[in-house]
């Protein structure tokens, strides 16, 4: 499926100019109330990369995308395919500072943000773009189609990675059944595909597929 997407900067600064500016950056109010920035996480030479929502308290506080509850259950469900987090994927958010109370981004915080995505896409030229959650991929795919009726399918991207979007994990947290057509489920099943992608398109998986996530009930 096709959508009109980002348009790819003629040139864009590194992995880590960006990432020095995202930290001193004041292009919007959230820039004031973070403990720290939260840039990314995982395999800047990974040929998969995820899009989340924005930081928790936890990240606020350490830095890194994905360490609280959501981010646990995230490392299972990308080990249940053996996607190993730290090698291969590259894991970031779409705004780098944490909303007050773990609100949503607002829309002018997220346009603020977006030339640091924009860039980190530029440099990581990812074949395949997970965006967990509806802010991810409204952020991305500039759709108001809800998550639940655009799951699990592939959307061409003009970077020439294809984006799928998945539940965001804290979403699933707060969705604990497996049963068949379930959230989980259907997570499952969405995890598995962008899988059978990676190998079609030659993506090297360093883990073992394991289980934890998928058994169950």
């Amino acid at each position: 499926m096709q959508t009109p997407l980002l348009e790819a900067p003629a040139t864009c600064p590194s992995l880590e100019e960006l990432s020095r500016a995202a930290a001193e950056c004041t292009r919007c109010p959230l820039g004031a109330t973070r403990t720290r920035s939260v840039f990314s996480d995982g395999n800047p030479q990974a040929r998969i990369m995820l899009i989340g929502e924005g930081p928790g308290q936890q990240e606020d506080e350490s830095g890194i995308p994905f360490v609280g509850r959501a981010g646990q259950l995230l490392t299972q469900i990308l080990a249940s395919v053996g996607i190993d987090r730290q090698q291969d994927i590259y894991i970031c958010n779409t705004v780098k500072c944490r909303p007050p109370q773990n609100r949503k981004p607002e829309s002018s915080e997220m346009e603020a943000c977006f030339p640091y995505l924009a860039g980190q896409i530029q440099n990581i030229q990812p074949k395949i773009i997970l965006l967990a959650g509806a802010t991810a991929v409204q952020d991305i795919l500039k759709t108001k189609e809800g998550i639940t009726k655009i799951r699990g399918q592939w959307f061409d991207t003009p970077y020439g990675a294809k984006a799928m979007p998945i539940f965001h994990p804290s979403y699933l947290l707060r969705n604990p059944s497996k049963a068949e057509g379930s959230p989980k489920w259907l997570m499952g099943q969405d995890i598995q595909a962008v899988r059978k992608e990676a190998e079609t398109l030659g993506i090297q998986l360093h883990g073992t597929p394991s289980p934890l996530f998928t058994s169950g009930t």
